[in-house]
């Protein structure tokens, strides 16, 4: 599982001209499912970018996580983060696990941060989606979970 995160003083998801999820002060997380991807690659997804301290403090330090300054964020399934670019000028997608399970992961890592984070605005999953954002910093991270396996073994 792949997630691109980036620090947002505002970012809003728009589906057929409607609003489907936003969020201010806080994360805008691109979320991607990968074949074989299962519920712990969630978990670790979740808290990590739960903890992750990239605010700053009173003094100008990035100490604080978005929980730590009763941030918000929202949550984006974005399937083409599991592109392979290798040959040729046409990504595939084969990496990308099938949209029903994928769906059912990214659900339950969005309930995961939902325990952690006060507010979480969502995508629709599927869906065209156009995202505006403000970004901070910037600050943008890009964060698997297949690393998160790593560093516990």
């Amino acid at each position: 599982m792949k997630a691109v995160i980036q620090r947002v003083s505002h970012a809003v998801c728009r589906v057929e001209g409607g609003i489907s999820g936003e969020c201010k002060n806080g994360l805008l997380v691109l979320l991607g499912v990968g074949k074989g991807d299962t519920e712990e690659d969630a978990r670790l997804l979740a808290e990590k970018i739960a903890k992750l301290r990239i605010f700053c403090d009173e003094n100008d330090k990035m100490n604080l996580s978005v929980c730590d300054i009763g941030g918000e964020m929202l949550v984006i399934s974005n399937f083409t983060l599991l592109a392979n670019y290798a040959h040729g000028n046409r990504p595939d997608y084969m990496n990308a696990e099938r949209p029903d399970e994928a769906n059912r992961l990214y659900e339950y890592f969005v309930e995961l941060i939902s325990q952690r984070v006060g507010h979480v605005g969502k995508g629709v999953f599927g869906a065209e989606m156009h995202i505006e954002t403000q970004l901070m910093g910037p600050v943008t991270i890009v964060m698997d979970s297949e690393v998160l396996k790593k560093r516990r073994n």
